[in-house]
This record gives C-alpha cells, sequence and structure tokens, in this order.
C-alpha cells in the first residue's frame, strides 16, 4: 500500500484478513466492480446536491464523448452491477462484499488521501430489520477482531419517501430563521438538500442542528416499525449502541436505519471507522427492479491510523527459516525445480539465484537469520544430492537431492 504515512503492509493485511474472514463467516461473495463507471451513475445513485458529487468527483471526457469518473463509493457499482446481471434471479437475498481502492478529492490530512482503500458489505433483496442489525453486527465484529475495544454504535432513522417530506419542511422551517447564522455551505444546502445541514461539522451549524426537530419524532408507522425492530435486534444482540437523533449520513440514498460505528478511546476525534444504512430506493432509482438493501462501508487508511495510534501490532510477518544456494549452471536449472518442490511444501526458501559465487549468497542467508542453508554445487548436482547446513552450529551434512524437502521438513518441526 503506497502511503505517505508509512503504513506497512502488515496493517494492510490485518484489515483485509479481519474482513475476509467476517465475510466468509457470514457467507457473502465478494465482488470487484470497475474503478471507472459513468459519471451519471453516481450523479444518480450518490445524489447531486452530495458533497462527493458537487466536490469530490474525479471525472473525465474520453475522446468518444464518454464522461467517466473514477470511482468515489462502493454501493452504486454494486447496484449497477446487481441489475445489469440480472442477480434479481438469484436466491435472494444476495450477499456481496468488496475491498479496493477508491478516489476522492481530499484535501490531504492525516486519514484521508486522494486515493484511499474500502471495504463494504452490501445486502440486496430482503427488507427485514434483522438484516440491519446483522449488517451492524458484522461491522462491530470486524472491528472486535481488529482490537478495538472501547466501541459505540450511533444509530438513527431518516425515514423513507412517505415520511421524510414532512420531516424535512418542519427542518426547513426550524432552520430559516437562523439562516445567517449558518455556514456558506449550508445556507446553499437550505435550499438544494436541507438533510444535509445535520451532516455539518461547522461548529455554529451543530449547536443550531443540536435544537432542531428529530427524525425519530417524525417517521411513518412503517419506518417507525422498522427501526423499533432493529433496535430490539442490537438489545437481543447486547450491543452499545445510543440513538443519535442528529445522524444522517451524507449520501442521498439513505432510508430507514442509518449507523456508524466509532472508536470511544480516539483523543484526535478522527471520526466514524465505518458507517452505513438501509437504501431500499436505490436500485428502481438506478434503473432495476424496486429492491430493497442494507450496508456499510469503512475506510482502510482510517481504520490503519487508530491501529497505529493504538501502538498495534502490524501482522505478524512470515519469516523463511531456509536459504538455498546454489553454484554453476547445472545446479542454477536443478535448483529451480528444487524450489518449486518447496513452494508445493508450503515452506518459504530464500534464494538469489542471480548470484553465481557462495560468498554473497551466504552473506544474505546471514542477514535473513534463517535457520539452515541449502549449499547446492555442481558436485552436488552431478551426484543428485544436497548439502544442509545449521546455520546456528556450523555443522553440515549432504542428503540426496529426493530426500531433502523431507528432511528439512523434520529439522523444521524439531
Amino acid at each position: 500500500i503506497a502511503d505517505p504515512e508509512g503504513y506497512d503492509k502488515g496493517h494492510f493485511k490485518k484489515v483485509y484478513e479481519a474482513v475476509e474472514s467476517m465475510a466468509g463467516y457470514f457467507n457473502f461473495e465478494k465482488i470487484d466492480t470497475p474503478m471507472v463507471e459513468d459519471t451519471s451513475l453516481f450523479e444518480k445513485g450518490t445524489g447531486p446536491t452530495t458533497e462527493i458529487v458537487e466536490k469530490q468527483m474525479y471525472s473525465f471526457r474520453t475522446k468518444g464523448g464518454d464522461q467517466l469518473t473514477l470511482r468515489p463509493e462502493g454501493t452504486p457499482p454494486v447496484i449497477r452491477s446487481y441489475i445489469e446481471h440480472g442477480m434479481f434471479n438469484l436466491p435472494q437475498p444476495v450477499k456481496l462484499w468488496y475491498f479496493g481502492p477508491f478516489f476522492r478529492y481530499e484535501k490531504p490530512q492525516a486519514g484521508r488521501y486522494r486515493q484511499f482503500h474500502q471495504f463494504g458489505f452490501e445486502v440486496l433483496g430482503e427488507q427485514n430489520p434483522v438484516i440491519d442489525a446483522q449488517i451492524i453486527q458484522l461491522t462491530y465484529d470486524i472491528l472486535k477482531t481488529l482490537r478495538f475495544k472501547n466501541l459505540i454504535i450511533e444509530v438513527n432513522s431518516v425515514g423513507d419517501s412517505q415520511c421524510r417530506p414532512y420531516y424535512k419542511k418542519l427542518l426547513t422551517s426550524y432552520l430559516k430563521p437562523h439562516r445567517l447564522s449558518l455556514c456558506p455551505d449550508c445556507r446553499k444546502r437550505l435550499q438544494k438538500n436541507v438533510l444535509r445541514i445535520m451532516d455539518c461539522k461547522e461548529a455554529r451549524c451543530q449547536r443550531i442542528v443540536s435544537q432542531a426537530p428529530q427524525t425519530i419524532d417524525h417517521l411513518c408507522q412503517e419506518c417507525h416499525n422498522h427501526f423499533k425492530g432493529v433496535l430490539e435486534f442490537l438489545d437481543e444482540l447486547e450491543l452499545p449502541y445510543r440513538l443519535n437523533p442528529h445522524l444522517v449520513r451524507g449520501l442521498d440514498y439513505y432510508t430507514k436505519t442509518v449507523f456508524e460505528v466509532c472508536d470511544q478511546d480516539d483523543l484526535e476525534g478522527r471520526g466514524s471507522l465505518v458507517g452505513g444504512g438501509r437504501y431500499d430506493s436505490l436500485t428502481k432509482l438506478l434503473g432495476g427492479r424496486d429492491v430493497p438493501g442494507c450496508g456499510m462501508a469503512g475506510g482502510v487508511e482510517r481504520i490503519i491510523e487508530s491501529i497505529k495510534a493504538r501502538k498495534e501490532e502490524a501482522a505478524e510477518k512470515v519469516v523463511p527459516k531456509v536459504f538455498l544456494a546454489q553454484l554453476g549452471p547445472l545446479a542454477q536449472r536443478k535448483s529451480l525445480k528444487l524450489f518449486e518442490e518447496f513452494r508445493k511444501a508450503k515452506i518459504i526458501v530464500l534464494e538469489s539465484f542471480g548470484k553465481s559465487s557462495l560468498g554473497p549468497q551466504l552473506n544474505k542467508a546471514n542477514k535473513a537469520g534463517v535457520e539452515y542453508s541449502l549449499i547446492f554445487g555442481q558436485r552436488e548436482a552431478l551426484e543428485d544430492s544436497i548439502i544442509i547446513r545449521d546455520m546456528k552450529s556450523g555443522s553440515q551434512k549432504t542428503v540426496k537431492l529426493n530426500k531433502v524437502v523431507e528432511e528439512i521438513k523434520k529439522q523444521l518441526k524439531n
């Protein structure tokens, strides 16, 4: 992972393995969508008035006149794939996960990069609140696997097309008298997308929003029952959550449940680690059938920042214990086959096939701290034998070439 802060691959691997392991346990299938999509996919799906579409997308026109965008987020591409490949014909729900690079025009700062990595989980074809709870549980389990100890789940309901229009009117009526006290962006949002004001991080806007009407007080019966069901499942799972009536998330497609998982030990105020929610209207909006959906996404660099702040160890690096040194053209040719035999036996062997003299090869073996060196010279190649040297004691013995893999297995076990 290329990274100005010097993240090593061990931390990246640690996050990937936690996500992959949980995906397997919860029976999600991996999906890889293109890094370039039609711009209209994000304008329609993510929302034309969201910060991602207005300020953060890398878009360009091709020689053929197509308007394309480097993907800034993962859900619309997954939905596009679901529609194009007729996944509504599969047994529902369809459960998909992804992990890869994404792109946003961000001001570079701690934990934010213009190319970053994100993982996500999407469940399509089921509207039962148990799915919302399972997505939240999966999210919580991934972070627990990564040894986050003091997590809190913030959860809210933003309603749907039945109850949200009325709530927007209430919110607009409340905010209009405070218009001049809002930040410049929120004054525009008051006209274009009033819910986005709830997501503003400016202190002056947060003070005003803190007294605003709350979405959960104005839900229709269906949304109320759905949210009640989600909370009952979270109670049953004994997950630590709190209602955040001002949580709306920054994307237009959310309906009903929205949530974020935060690290309460984060003294740097980096914000949430993972977030998500339900998006029951998105598939239809993008030209497909009316299919309910629910999902989440997490920023890998953001999570790694927090892991490093806790001085957490990276994934343990596998240290090779065997070095293969070869001398002469015949030994070099036979070494390639021998190297492959060790690979099949799942024994990691260091080598330096480009070197022709023994000294530099054994120097490399010493620096690597291997336990055994295999010395394979011209004479050994002719006799189909090889020398095993114990690097600690300096003792060595000659064994038949076809026995060396088993002999090394035995020595490593001892």
